[in-house]
């Protein structure tokens, strides 16, 4: 995994700081489709993470559509091991 791509966690606020990927952002799914001006901006690709892959894989497929390049990461805690190898 590339460090200059963008980790976007998509957990709720509380889940983020109970623990989160180093250098992370916290975008919680249901605010994904209000910010996609935000999104548009960020370095790409993006990479979705949550507690388990399943909203970041819901996060992913709307963005894909929209035109964003991203990627479903899964879990936060395999995303943050896989940026801690690069």
């Amino acid at each position: 995994m590339n460090k200059s791509k963008t980790v976007i966690d998509v957990r709720t606020p509380a889940e983020f700081k109970g623990g989160n990927a180093a250098g992370s952002i916290n975008i919680p799914l249901n605010e994904i489709p209000n910010r996609l001006e935000e999104l548009k901006q960020m370095t790409e690709p993006i990479i979705l993470c949550c507690a388990s892959g399943n909203r970041s894989g819901q996060a992913a497929q709307f963005l894909q559509k929209k035109g964003i390049q991203c990627e479903n990461g899964g879990s936060w805690l395999n995303v943050n091991f896989e940026l801690q190898q690069n």
